[in-house]
């Protein structure tokens, strides 16, 4: 658990504290998939520390995290630095139970589980913020989308308080990103139909955050998120692997996901179907076996067939 908080003083001192897990956490492993990009105008990691922007529910925030002997010291700056410091345990991973994950049977997971003691699920506590770049990833590449991201993020955030590395942008809150001219939408290269979605996303942002209170995910979480226009089966299980900390959410309809999971556990590629065929005797715990691979640095092959894209994510 933290140690007590320290109340910042009028000079800006952060709020600091240790978190003592009870397990190893591999902090860049965990938060990994926070970050959009090698140049996320959120997120950076310099020298031994790894930084967040980070829009807090009480206001912007600064989040530095540095893994030391006594455990994880974390030092936040910000009107939000109070909701972040509560919120490190969760987002590096308290809660996320890998005790029933048994991959004794496949060679490539148990190696990966070995490799990789320390790596957990993240649990933001932040809906609307996993939400809107998700939704930018939207049927485009990685590299459009992250593009997107960081000139709105940049063009539309504020600067992170603190003593934060030259660049750190805090994004914008729902009633921010509702503000952006369309005009703006279209220069950074977004489409009527994926801001139209951010725009009814935030149109209900409470209720939108409502859904933490339902636990680590789920059907009815997914419902919910998939009641809005827009806001597909992928979408939906990217915001809860992030927001919500969700064990069991695989991505369906993404591009790549299919061929790189039927590669690492059988030799070849797979469609979404194969997939989740292969992930199913791990049901429960299908996320992080799809975090396993990721993370142990594993990619598929590049002569290896193409594949007929099978988007869902807006379905």
């Amino acid at each position: 658990m933290p140690d007590p908080a320290l109340t910042p003083d009028e000079a800006g001192a952060p709020i600091e504290t240790t978190y003592r897990p009870s397990e190893h956490v591999d902090v860049r492993a965990t938060l990994r998939p926070l970050s959009r990009g090698s140049d996320d105008p959120a997120f950076r990691v310099v020298g031994g520390a790894l930084w967040r922007a980070v829009r807090a529910p009480t206001g912007p925030a600064t989040l530095r995290l540095e893994s030391t002997t006594d455990g994880i010291r974390a030092h936040a700056w910000g009107p939000g630095a109070d909701w972040v410091v509560e919120a490190v345990p969760e987002m590096l991973g308290r809660g996320d139970d890998w005790s029933g994950l048994d991959v004794a049977d496949n060679a490539f997971l148990r190696d990966a589980r070995h490799r990789l003691p320390g790596l957990r699920l993240t649990r933001t506590n932040q809906v609307v913020q996993m939400l809107v770049p998700a939704v930018l990833e939207q049927k485009v590449t990685s590299r459009e989308a992250w593009r997107a991201w960081r000139d709105l993020v940049r063009r539309h955030g504020e600067p992170a308080p603190g003593p934060a590395p030259d660049g750190l942008v805090v994004p914008p809150d729902a009633a921010g990103w509702r503000r952006i001219p369309s005009w703006e939408w279209h220069r950074a290269g977004v489409g009527p139909q994926r801001s139209d979605t951010v725009m009814r996303v935030c149109a209900v942002a409470p209720s939108l955050e409502r859904t933490l209170a339902l636990g680590r995910g789920g059907p009815e979480v997914e419902r919910r998120l998939r009641s809005i226009p827009g806001i597909g089966v992928w979408t939906a299980a990217e915001t809860m692997q992030r927001a919500h900390g969700d064990a069991d959410s695989p991505s369906v309809g993404d591009y790549h996901l299919p061929a790189l999971v039927g590669w690492a556990l059988i030799g070849r590629p797979v469609d979404d179907d194969g997939m989740l065929e292969l992930l199913e005797p791990w049901r429960g715990h299908r996320e992080r076996v799809m975090r396993l691979i990721s993370a142990s640095g594993f990619s598929k092959p590049k002569f290896g067939p193409r594949m007929t894209i099978q988007d869902h994510r807006f379905h």
